[in-house]
């Protein structure tokens, strides 16, 4: 509508339109340039994303070169975030926000048959937009987040059809802002499903783990033509990964995941120019997946993680002012074998600091966590055993394996005083 405007009413007249607009929330449209490329355009102005997903340490995002953030439930957008409610610290900080509204899950029980459950949804979505269409900090409607089914090939048309319902709903309470839904990786039967019955998205968000760079050129090849986002990526996921003989999936290290950050986030915009908006790395915070370490690029008690590095060098070309300990070796006997029950042995790590900071290392051995879930499904943190590191100095321990057999990690965290650490793990397996 907004494009249409400009194009309808001389210039003098489309300024006084776009203030009135501006007073009451910000305006996003898609532009094509002459060249054929897709541009976002923010309040007239382009806008590439380099954003983060999750509501934590934003003065840091923006401070480092972010400049939008993520959500994934509209009840997000009003909890408090640094003494503030989310959009409007956003807003203080100039962080655009993709406010994800949460279609229901079928693996959560939801019945996409079930008219009543339908209709229900639907004033649920429009109650959201309504609340939330005027705010400055809106970017983006994000509807909906892998509802398809992370493992589905997205042949269930009953879904990408309630979405058209839904987008047209948000569409009617808010035309100034794009509808973007969220899928799991760029298989083709999801992006053709989604051309054939959903007509009313305006841009394809796509969640990416292994090959998240090459995303771009997938979607193209599945006759995608409109923008698309890479909304959520990060290192290799624990079902891409390899296993030990017992079944324990091997965690990259944390030079391989910084590694792995920096070539998707740069290889996905160099592939796909034309109709990238940008992307949202996963996750600006901290979180039990598999491990405590997995997919965060924080720790629990707050220090940054060299994926952050990587993100900051990718969006900016620089360093963040102060970077984390390379860990450079980290050697076990332990490491992805089997030892006896109550047997003492050693570890060893080796690290740097960019910076020359005097490193402090901690050892801690933790259970394999039995409470995996899908999607991202939370989980609850398997028991840690402090009794097992019986002795450390600097970067070598003496560790005694727990009595009880069972799967069990060994992690080594690297820190350098001055916010920020390294941390690496290796699975191993203690026998009666």
């Amino acid at each position: 509508m907004a494009n249409l405007l400009k194009l309808l009413l001389p210039a003098a007249l489309w300024a006084s339109v776009t203030s009135s607009l501006l007073a009451a929330g910000s305006v996003v449209t898609i532009a094509k340039s002459s060249g054929g490329n897709l541009t976002l355009l923010r309040n007239g102005k382009p806008f590439f994303i380099n954003g983060a997903g999750g509501a934590q340490r934003l003065a840091m995002l923006a401070s480092l070169g972010g400049n939008s953030i993520r959500t994934w439930g509209i009840e997000q957008l009003d909890q408090p975030v640094e003494g503030k409610p989310l959009l409007d610290r956003a807003q203080e900080l100039g962080l655009a926000v993709t406010a994800g509204i949460w279609v229901q899950h079928e693996r959560h029980g939801f019945d996409y048959s079930d008219q009543a459950a339908l209709a229900r949804q639907r004033e649920t979505v429009r109650a959201a937009v309504r609340k939330f269409k005027d705010h400055p900090a809106l970017l983006i409607w994000g509807l909906g987040n892998e509802m398809e089914g992370p493992a589905s090939d997205g042949r269930d048309t009953r879904i990408w059809k309630e979405l058209n319902v839904l987008a047209g709903i948000v569409k009617h309470e808010d035309p100034h802002h794009p509808v973007m839904t969220v899928i799991a990786s760029a298989a083709p039967t999801k992006v053709k499903g989604i051309l054939e019955y959903y007509p009313n998205i305006d841009i394809l968000g796509v969640n990416a783990y292994s090959g998240a760079s090459g995303v771009g050129r997938a979607v193209k090849s599945a006759g995608w033509r409109k923008p698309f986002i890479l909304t959520e990526f990060g290192p290799q996921g624990a079902w891409e990964v390899g296993k030990t003989h017992w079944g324990a999936p091997i965690e990259p290290s944390s030079r391989d995941k910084a590694g792995s950050y920096y070539a998707t986030e740069t290889g996905v915009v160099a592939d796909s120019k034309d109709i990238c908006f940008g992307s949202y790395v996963f996750l600006w915070g901290q979180k039990q997946e598999v491990t405590s370490t997995w997919y965060g690029m924080f720790l629990k008690s707050g220090e940054k993680l060299p994926t952050v590095d990587a993100i900051v060098r990718a969006w900016t070309g620089k360093w963040p002012p102060n970077r984390c300990p390379k860990i450079l070796t980290f050697a076990s006997p332990l490491r992805e074998s089997s030892i006896a029950a109550g047997a003492t042995t050693t570890a060893e790590v080796k690290a740097e600091d960019p910076e020359g900071d005097p490193l402090q290392y901690q050892w801690t051995v933790t259970a394999e966590s039995t409470d995996i879930k899908t999607g991202g499904d939370k989980e609850s943190e398997p028991p840690s055993f402090p009794e097992c590191i019986v002795s450390s100095s600097q970067g070598t321990a003496k560790i005694k394996t727990p009595s009880k057999p069972g799967s069990y990690r060994l992690f080594v965290t690297v820190r350098d005083g001055k916010g920020n650490a390294s941390v690496d793990n290796t699975p191993f397996l203690v026998t009666p």
